[in-house]
């Protein structure tokens, strides 16, 4: 599992969602090898960490998750500062090589690494790739296991397996812009131009334009590759395909609804319940507002419930959180507001409908007859068409029924 969880960091690289932090890595191009690979490492570390602590519900552990997000912006916003003005990176600096002189006189180049180490502890906060297949399963143990050693290694894995493919783009970035520097002086601009795009990126990203502008591309190639090697490494074969594998195979699976019993809230409708929905024809939408894949497929959602809430289908949203701000109602309900979500929605912040349904992804959909069984089963990004028509299908056998 190691193994898979590391290829599925390294293809993180191909998805949309890793744009807005390349800005903040690449703006070092122009730095020492060391100074690289430690932004990298702070990267990989804090987002194993704080990817661990994810799954822990308790209140402080929630609000530190919030609360970093905002100490990284601050502190990309100030080194984004330092790259537009040698005068502001001087006083910046200052601390830290104050902090030097006294831990070591001899010593003057303590500044430099702790600066890059801060810079991709700050990165790793703001990195929230799309939960794909891989990162889907890993976070999915840890929801229902809890944070532990295991966990924290395969999304150190993961960490690993991205900072290798971002690695050799900066590397690469960093081989330019030396042949560069022997023909044209190009390192002033560059480094004015870089901090132009950190701040730029660390506004996108406070103001949440990100996802506006993430709402136009698509995961779902990058989703197929993960598939891909979920389904061709032998090693992990027979865990794999039976618990994590979003295939068709599964499209057609039958059983009685499960409970939707367990949410903290519900939002736009009061408590459902599968009993209350016999004789209409239910869409349960596992979503979470802060992932692309999710709000790729919303529109389609949206679409849906309004289309045919008169011929008898119930739309219901289940916000399971992936990560601890998403877990934060306040955050959920704005969210639901400002995507013009009408249909109810239950908060399944301790997973209980999440577990009832034996999900393992993000977004994944489940169409229920108006006899309650669970006809058809999509995850990820796609297939809309068909879905659709599963839809017109089962309206139609509920009006045999009536």
């Amino acid at each position: 599992m190691l193994l898979i969880a590391f290829l599925g960091g390294i293809l993180t690289v191909l998805s949309p969602c890793i744009l807005p932090v390349v800005p903040f890595l690449f703006a070092g191009v122009d730095r020492t090898r060391r100074s690289i690979l430690l932004t990298l490492g702070g990267m990989v570390l804090t987002f194993a960490l704080v990817s661990s602590l994810a799954v822990v519900s308790t209140e402080w552990v929630i609000q530190a998750n919030n609360t970093g997000r905002h100490v990284a912006l601050i502190v990309m916003g100030l080194f984004a500062l330092s790259l537009i003005s040698a005068r502001v990176g001087g006083w910046l600096a200052r601390p830290f090589v104050l902090l030097g002189n006294r831990i070591d006189p001899d010593s003057r180049t303590l500044s430099g690494p702790l600066k890059s180490v801060m810079i991709g502890v700050a990165t790793g906060l703001l990195w929230a790739p799309c939960a794909g297949p891989i990162l889907g399963v890993i976070l999915t143990s840890a929801m229902l296991q809890g944070a532990n050693a295991q966990t924290s290694l395969l999304l150190m894995a993961y960490g690993l397996g991205s900072a290798l493919s971002l690695g050799a783009l900066i590397f690469a970035g960093r081989g330019l812009v030396n042949r560069l520097k022997a023909s044209i002086p190009v390192t002033g601009w560059l480094r004015r131009g870089a901090g132009v795009a950190v701040l730029a990126a660390a506004v996108v990203i406070s103001t949440g334009t990100d996802k506006t502008l993430l709402a136009g591309t698509s995961s779902e190639g990058v989703s197929s590759l993960e598939k891909g090697v979920l389904e061709n490494v032998p090693k992990v074969l027979d865990y794999v395909v039976s618990k994590v594998k979003a295939d068709p195979a599964r499209d057609n699976a039958k059983g009685a609804m499960p409970s939707l019993g367990g949410a903290v809230e519900w939002l736009n409708s009061p408590e459902l319940t599968r009993e209350s929905l016999k004789g209409k024809v239910v869409l349960v939408d596992f979503w979470t507002y802060d992932c692309i894949n999710c709000q790729h497929t919303l529109p389609y959602v949206k679409q849906w419930a309004k289309k045919y809430e008169k011929d008898g289908l119930v739309v219901i949203g289940v916000h399971t959180p992936e990560y601890g701000y998403e877990r934060i109602i306040g955050n959920v309900k704005d969210q639901v507001r400002k995507l013009g979500i009408t249909f109810p929605v239950a908060i399944d912040n301790n997973y209980a409908i999440w577990r009832n349904f034996d999900n393992q992804y993000w977004p994944a959909h489940y169409l229920v007859d108006a006899k309650g069984q669970v006809r058809y089963t999509h995850f990820g990004e796609g297939r809309y068409e068909a879905q659709e028509q599963m839809i017109q299908t089962l309206l139609k056998e509920a009006k045999g029924i009536q």
